[in-house]
């Protein structure tokens, strides 16, 4: 059976109800998956820099097929889907329990690491629900792009996927936060879906190229 992690991540300070969280549990809840034959996992972070390796380090050996992030971009408007991460990490924002990162700032020079999915393809799913996306190159100097950065480095498609708030209610549409919520939601789950198939297709490729390589060269 194969496997799909999904997370996101808990409450900080400045967002007490952290929507990435509630996201993270509506997608690997998918009756979809069910269907699909998927075992779908859910893990929500707490936003600490030490969850990183209690946490997501362990969810990760697991060798999940793919991995969906979630997190919240607080002052976005917009969906975002993360091209890549680097090493960076601010030494100004401290995390939920008060702790600073504890790698310095590397130079800009730093590579960072790329998604091997193509993120336009992420975006296919979010427009086509009518929500406003686009693709992003920053995954910020935070936890996010720390916790992007960390499983980026596993052999499995990885995407990172940044939500704004939701939208506040106005009057006479009470559920207009709850109806963002459940579009979003499905739309990530055909989202983890392009993961998976992307997955399924780059292990078929890699066996057919150890058939030929073990066959040797024709005469």
């Amino acid at each position: 059976m194969r496997k799909l992690l999904v997370t996101g991540f808990g409450p900080f300070p400045s967002v007490p109800r952290n929507p990435s969280g509630v996201l993270a549990r509506g997608v690997a809840a998918s009756p979809r998956w069910r269907v699909l034959g998927i075992e779908a996992g859910c893990l929500v972070l707490p936003t600490t820099y030490r969850a990183l390796g209690t946490s997501l380090a362990p969810a990760l050996a697991r060798a999940p097929d793919a991995v969906l992030m979630i997190g919240v971009a607080a002052r976005s408007r917009v969906v975002r889907v993360e091209w890549r991460a680097t090493a960076r990490r601010s030494l100004l924002f401290p995390d939920a329990a008060g702790a600073l990162a504890g790698k310095p700032v590397l130079a800009c020079r730093e590579p960072g690491r790329r998604t091997s999915v193509a993120p336009v393809k992420a975006l296919r799913p979010l427009r086509a629900a009518g929500i406003p996306s686009r693709i992003s190159r920053d995954a910020g100097r935070y936890l996010c792009n720390a916790a992007y950065h960390q499983a980026l480095a596993s052999p499995c498609p990885v995407l990172f996927v940044h939500v704004p708030l939701p939208p506040r209610p106005r009057a006479g549409a009470r559920r207009r936060g709850a109806g963002w919520e459940t579009s979003l939601t499905r739309a990530l789950v055909t989202v983890a879906a392009g993961l998976l198939r992307a997955g399924a297709t780059d292990r078929h490729a890699k066996r057919r190229r150890a058939t030929v390589n073990r066959a040797g060269p024709r005469p």
